[in-house]
Protein backbone atom coordinates (compact mmCIF):
# COMPACT_ATOMS: atom_id res chain seq x y z
CA UNK A 1 0.00 0.00 0.00
CA UNK A 2 1.21 3.39 -0.74
CA UNK A 3 3.77 4.92 -3.59
CA UNK A 4 6.21 3.38 -5.30
CA UNK A 5 8.40 3.88 -8.10
CA UNK A 6 11.73 2.43 -9.52
CA UNK A 7 14.12 4.13 -12.06
CA UNK A 8 15.39 3.71 -15.15
CA UNK A 9 15.14 4.86 -18.64
CA UNK A 10 11.56 4.07 -17.86
CA UNK A 11 10.69 5.19 -14.73
CA UNK A 12 7.30 3.65 -13.31
CA UNK A 13 5.61 5.04 -10.49
CA UNK A 14 3.04 2.58 -9.45
CA UNK A 15 -0.08 3.86 -6.55
CA UNK A 16 -1.92 1.56 -4.70
CA UNK A 17 -4.51 2.56 -2.14
CA UNK A 18 -7.21 -0.31 -1.54
CA UNK A 19 -9.92 -0.62 -1.88
CA UNK A 20 -10.73 1.84 -4.95
CA UNK A 21 -7.36 4.14 -4.87
CA UNK A 22 -9.46 6.91 -2.96
CA UNK A 23 -6.49 8.58 -2.05
CA UNK A 24 -6.04 10.39 1.71
CA UNK A 25 -4.93 13.44 2.13
CA UNK A 26 -1.30 11.68 2.50
CA UNK A 27 -1.51 9.71 -0.61
CA UNK A 28 -1.45 12.56 -2.68
CA UNK A 29 1.69 14.26 -1.16
CA UNK A 30 3.60 10.92 -1.28
CA UNK A 31 2.41 10.25 -5.12
CA UNK A 32 3.39 14.22 -5.54
CA UNK A 33 7.01 13.31 -3.95
CA UNK A 34 7.48 10.20 -5.83
CA UNK A 35 6.73 12.20 -9.36
CA UNK A 36 8.94 14.82 -8.59
CA UNK A 37 11.93 12.24 -7.37
CA UNK A 38 11.24 10.55 -10.49
CA UNK A 39 11.48 13.24 -12.95
CA UNK A 40 14.76 14.29 -10.97
CA UNK A 41 16.19 11.26 -11.38
CA UNK A 42 19.05 12.06 -14.17
CA UNK A 43 18.57 8.74 -16.04
CA UNK A 44 14.91 9.13 -16.48
CA UNK A 45 13.78 9.40 -19.74
CA UNK A 46 10.15 8.80 -19.41
CA UNK A 47 7.97 8.16 -16.68
CA UNK A 48 5.24 5.52 -16.50
CA UNK A 49 2.21 6.60 -14.09
CA UNK A 50 0.16 2.88 -13.23
CA UNK A 51 -1.80 2.05 -10.35
CA UNK A 52 -2.80 -1.47 -8.82
CA UNK A 53 -6.12 -2.84 -8.23
CA UNK A 54 -9.47 -2.48 -10.27
CA UNK A 55 -9.44 0.72 -11.06
CA UNK A 56 -6.79 3.58 -11.41
CA UNK A 57 -7.92 6.23 -9.06
CA UNK A 58 -11.39 7.33 -7.66
CA UNK A 59 -10.15 10.07 -6.24
CA UNK A 60 -9.91 12.03 -2.93
CA UNK A 61 -11.03 10.20 0.18
CA UNK A 62 -14.18 11.40 0.95
CA UNK A 63 -14.51 9.50 4.15
CA UNK A 64 -11.24 10.56 5.50
CA UNK A 65 -12.93 14.28 5.20
CA UNK A 66 -16.47 13.48 6.55
CA UNK A 67 -14.88 11.91 10.03
CA UNK A 68 -12.22 14.52 10.14
CA UNK A 69 -13.39 17.95 11.86
CA UNK A 70 -13.34 20.96 11.20
CA UNK A 71 -11.39 21.62 7.11
CA UNK A 72 -8.34 20.14 7.70
CA UNK A 73 -8.48 17.37 5.70
CA UNK A 74 -9.91 19.15 3.15
CA UNK A 75 -7.41 21.31 2.54
CA UNK A 76 -4.91 18.89 2.96
CA UNK A 77 -6.66 16.92 0.32
CA UNK A 78 -6.65 20.10 -1.69
CA UNK A 79 -2.91 21.06 -1.63
CA UNK A 80 -2.14 17.07 -1.68
CA UNK A 81 -3.97 17.48 -4.96
CA UNK A 82 -2.90 20.09 -6.58
CA UNK A 83 1.02 18.98 -5.81
CA UNK A 84 0.15 15.52 -7.43
CA UNK A 85 -1.04 17.09 -10.85
CA UNK A 86 1.32 19.20 -11.17
CA UNK A 87 4.11 16.98 -10.68
CA UNK A 88 2.75 15.19 -13.64
CA UNK A 89 2.66 18.35 -15.91
CA UNK A 90 5.63 19.55 -14.57
CA UNK A 91 7.55 16.59 -15.20
CA UNK A 92 10.87 17.25 -17.31
CA UNK A 93 10.41 14.03 -19.09
CA UNK A 94 6.65 12.79 -20.82
CA UNK A 95 4.45 11.02 -18.25
CA UNK A 96 2.66 8.12 -19.70
CA UNK A 97 -0.54 7.46 -17.42
CA UNK A 98 -1.94 3.56 -17.56
CA UNK A 99 -5.37 3.50 -16.91
CA UNK A 100 -7.65 0.88 -16.16
CA UNK A 101 -11.52 0.53 -14.64
CA UNK A 102 -12.29 4.02 -13.21
CA UNK A 103 -10.57 7.00 -13.50
CA UNK A 104 -12.43 9.07 -11.67
CA UNK A 105 -12.12 12.72 -10.10
CA UNK A 106 -8.58 13.13 -8.79
CA UNK A 107 -8.32 10.46 -11.43
CA UNK A 108 -8.97 12.69 -14.15
CA UNK A 109 -6.71 15.38 -12.70
CA UNK A 110 -3.56 12.82 -13.54
CA UNK A 111 -4.43 11.68 -16.89
CA UNK A 112 -5.57 14.52 -18.03
CA UNK A 113 -1.95 16.51 -17.02
CA UNK A 114 -0.18 13.36 -18.13
CA UNK A 115 1.46 13.71 -21.97
CA UNK A 116 0.15 10.44 -23.27
CA UNK A 117 -2.89 7.71 -21.83
CA UNK A 118 -2.70 4.00 -22.71
CA UNK A 119 -6.27 2.77 -21.60
CA UNK A 120 -7.71 -0.99 -20.98
CA UNK A 121 -11.07 -1.43 -22.54
CA UNK A 122 -12.82 -1.55 -19.16
CA UNK A 123 -11.73 2.43 -18.29
CA UNK A 124 -14.41 4.78 -17.91
CA UNK A 125 -13.50 8.47 -16.95
CA UNK A 126 -15.92 11.61 -15.25
CA UNK A 127 -15.89 13.72 -12.81
CA UNK A 128 -18.37 12.79 -9.87
CA UNK A 129 -17.57 16.09 -7.59
CA UNK A 130 -20.79 17.85 -8.20
CA UNK A 131 -22.45 15.29 -6.12
CA UNK A 132 -20.01 15.19 -3.67
CA UNK A 133 -20.62 18.77 -3.00
CA UNK A 134 -17.12 19.97 -4.83
CA UNK A 135 -15.75 21.36 -7.51
CA UNK A 136 -12.37 20.87 -9.28
CA UNK A 137 -10.45 18.83 -12.35
CA UNK A 138 -12.76 20.19 -14.62
CA UNK A 139 -9.73 21.86 -16.11
CA UNK A 140 -8.16 18.69 -17.11
CA UNK A 141 -11.42 16.88 -18.33
CA UNK A 142 -11.21 19.60 -20.85
CA UNK A 143 -7.60 18.33 -22.37
CA UNK A 144 -9.67 15.00 -23.09
CA UNK A 145 -13.04 15.87 -24.45
CA UNK A 146 -14.70 18.82 -26.29
CA UNK A 147 -15.85 21.92 -24.35
CA UNK A 148 -19.53 21.51 -24.07
CA UNK A 149 -19.47 17.64 -23.23
CA UNK A 150 -17.05 18.64 -20.19
CA UNK A 151 -19.52 20.98 -18.96
CA UNK A 152 -22.44 18.14 -19.11
CA UNK A 153 -20.11 15.83 -17.47
CA UNK A 154 -19.86 18.04 -14.99
CA UNK A 155 -23.16 18.70 -14.32
CA UNK A 156 -24.59 15.18 -14.61
CA UNK A 157 -21.46 13.36 -13.54
CA UNK A 158 -21.80 10.59 -16.20
CA UNK A 159 -18.73 9.13 -17.47
CA UNK A 160 -17.18 8.38 -21.06
CA UNK A 161 -15.21 5.51 -21.73
CA UNK A 162 -11.80 4.83 -23.25
CA UNK A 163 -12.84 4.36 -26.72
CA UNK A 164 -14.60 7.51 -26.67
CA UNK A 165 -11.57 9.46 -25.79
CA UNK A 166 -9.58 7.14 -28.28
CA UNK A 167 -12.02 8.55 -31.14
CA UNK A 168 -11.35 11.95 -29.62
CA UNK A 169 -7.29 11.54 -29.59
CA UNK A 170 -6.64 11.91 -25.93
CA UNK A 171 -6.33 8.05 -25.68
CA UNK A 172 -3.65 6.99 -27.83
CA UNK A 173 -4.32 3.25 -27.58
CA UNK A 174 -7.27 1.00 -25.74
CA UNK A 175 -6.29 -2.56 -25.31
CA UNK A 176 -7.68 -5.71 -22.71
CA UNK A 177 -6.83 -5.21 -19.01
CA UNK A 178 -4.07 -8.07 -19.10
CA UNK A 179 -1.63 -6.18 -21.18
CA UNK A 180 -2.43 -2.94 -20.00
CA UNK A 181 1.34 -1.54 -18.40
CA UNK A 182 2.95 -3.43 -20.77
CA UNK A 183 0.96 -1.74 -23.85
CA UNK A 184 2.30 1.44 -21.89
CA UNK A 185 5.50 0.70 -21.54
CA UNK A 186 6.31 -0.21 -25.44
CA UNK A 187 4.87 3.88 -26.04
CA UNK A 188 7.56 4.79 -23.12
CA UNK A 189 10.48 3.11 -24.63
CA UNK A 190 9.66 4.01 -28.30
CA UNK A 191 9.55 7.55 -26.65
CA UNK A 192 13.01 6.93 -24.18
CA UNK A 193 15.13 5.32 -27.34
CA UNK A 194 14.81 9.19 -28.29
CA UNK A 195 17.46 11.95 -27.86
CA UNK A 196 16.89 12.95 -24.11
CA UNK A 197 17.93 16.62 -24.76
CA UNK A 198 15.77 16.94 -27.38
CA UNK A 199 12.96 15.03 -25.67
CA UNK A 200 13.41 16.90 -22.52
CA UNK A 201 13.29 20.30 -24.44
CA UNK A 202 10.25 19.13 -26.44
CA UNK A 203 8.60 18.74 -22.66
CA UNK A 204 9.16 22.23 -21.81
CA UNK A 205 8.39 23.99 -25.26
CA UNK A 206 4.91 21.93 -25.14
CA UNK A 207 4.11 23.07 -21.72
CA UNK A 208 5.31 26.48 -22.64
CA UNK A 209 2.43 27.30 -25.63
CA UNK A 210 -0.61 25.42 -23.52
CA UNK A 211 -3.50 27.85 -23.95
CA UNK A 212 -4.58 27.29 -20.38
CA UNK A 213 -2.49 27.65 -16.84
CA UNK A 214 -3.56 24.53 -15.74
CA UNK A 215 -2.00 24.78 -12.33
CA UNK A 216 -4.38 28.49 -12.10
CA UNK A 217 -7.05 27.24 -13.81
CA UNK A 218 -7.58 24.03 -10.92
CA UNK A 219 -6.43 26.30 -7.92
CA UNK A 220 -9.55 28.76 -8.86
CA UNK A 221 -12.00 25.75 -9.16
CA UNK A 222 -11.11 24.48 -5.92
CA UNK A 223 -11.71 27.95 -4.93
CA UNK A 224 -15.30 27.22 -5.35
CA UNK A 225 -14.73 24.10 -3.32
CA UNK A 226 -14.04 26.33 -0.05
CA UNK A 227 -16.78 28.15 -0.55
CA UNK A 228 -19.39 24.80 -0.89
CA UNK A 229 -17.68 23.76 2.41
CA UNK A 230 -18.09 27.38 4.34
CA UNK A 231 -21.90 27.23 3.10
CA UNK A 232 -22.89 23.65 4.47
CA UNK A 233 -23.37 22.00 0.77
CA UNK A 234 -20.16 20.14 0.80
CA UNK A 235 -20.90 18.74 4.02
CA UNK A 236 -24.36 17.83 3.22
CA UNK A 237 -23.19 16.03 0.07
CA UNK A 238 -20.17 13.75 1.72
CA UNK A 239 -23.29 12.89 4.32
CA UNK A 240 -25.55 11.20 1.34
CA UNK A 241 -22.45 9.59 -0.16
CA UNK A 242 -21.64 8.22 3.46
CA UNK A 243 -24.98 7.25 3.94
CA UNK A 244 -25.19 5.54 0.16
CA UNK A 245 -27.91 7.92 -0.57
Amino acid sequence: MGVQWRSGAVTEVVFDFPPVNALPAAGWTELAEALEAAGAEPGTRVVLLAAEGRGFCAGVDIKEMHRSPGHEALLAANRGCAAAFAAVYECPVPVIAAVQGFCLGGGVGLAGNADLIVAAEDATFGLPEVDRGALGAATHLSRLVPPQLMRTMVYTCRTVSAQDLQRYGTVLSVTPPAGLRKAAREVAEEIAAKDPVVIRRAKEALNGIDPVDVKRSYRFEQGFTFELNLSGAGDRARQRFVEGR
